[in-house]
């Protein structure tokens, strides 16, 4: 019960998070691990958790998705689903040794995007026209890395529609929300299928995740942006440290 309790409050935490400035990762998986679940059964549960509140935010930017080509959108998910099932094959085939030796250089790698969110937004806005727009090529790689470990995906995908080309903060928004629950649905019915997803943990925390989104807004209000995303980044190098300190 207290396992439960923990990982309740760990998915609002994340959701407010997520909801506010993103981050939620840093806390929804450890937390997991630390209740005693394995390092990429924590992955696969995470996963399931955190799928809710990308639903519903692709749910809430529905119009401004509308608004995308139709054929471009089905193309663009079907890329992520394809990368995202190559993402978590890769994990299901890995050791949770070999992955728990990954996870502090994951959690680092996605803090530093996480803190550096706006210049490398700013940086590949600076870059637009230099890939190819809409291209399998950029987008199934970062859909292998959302499948394999989900930790800074949205800020990565925004870099890389600004790339693109695209100007439209809200579409670009919409997109992501839509991208990473299509990617999450290919994920989690490969994690369940290899029974790596431990579902109470994951029902759960999906509960806490949508508490913590639906509370999000009236907590943005409250808090400075600043002040919260320092808060952020230093529970995602204290989660890294202590991932790294486990490792000896």
């Amino acid at each position: 019960m207290a396992d439960l309790i923990l990982i309740l409050m760990a998915g609002f935490l994340g959701g407010l998070l997520n909801a506010i400035a993103g981050g939620g990762t840093f806390i929804t998986f450890p937390a997991l691990v630390f209740t005693g679940i394995p390092e990429i059964a924590a992955n696969a549960t995470s996963t399931v958790a955190a799928m809710p509140g990308y639903l519903s935010a692709a749910i809430g930017f529905r119009k401004d998705i509308a608004e995308l080509d139709r054929r471009l959108l089905l193309r663009l998910t079907g890329w992520s689903m394809l990368g995202g099932a190559i993402g978590s094959g890769l994990l299901l085939i890995s050791s949770n040794k070999a992955f728990a030796v990954l996870i502090p250089f994951l959690l680092l790698g996605a803090t530093l995007v996480f803190l550096r969110g706006a210049q490398i937004r700013e940086w590949a806005a600076r870059q637009r026209g230099t890939v190819t727009a809409f291209g399998a090529g950029t987008m199934i790689p970062v859909a292998i890395y959302g499948g394999f470990f989900n930790g800074g995906l949205g800020i990565v995908l925004l870099a890389l529609f600004s790339m693109w080309g695209m100007t439209n903060l809200h579409a670009m928004n919409g997109l992501k929300c839509w991208l990473s629950f299509a990617l999450s649905v290919i994920s989690i019915a490969i994690f369940a299928a290899g029974g790596k997803i431990v579902w109470v943990p994951a029902l759960v925390m999906g509960l806490g995740t949508i508490l913590g989104g639906l509370a999000g807004a009236p907590v943005a209000r409250r808090i400075p942006i600043p002040m919260l995303r320092a808060l952020i980044a230093a529970i995602g190098f204290g989660m890294t440290a202590v991932f790294l300190f486990r490792l000896f």
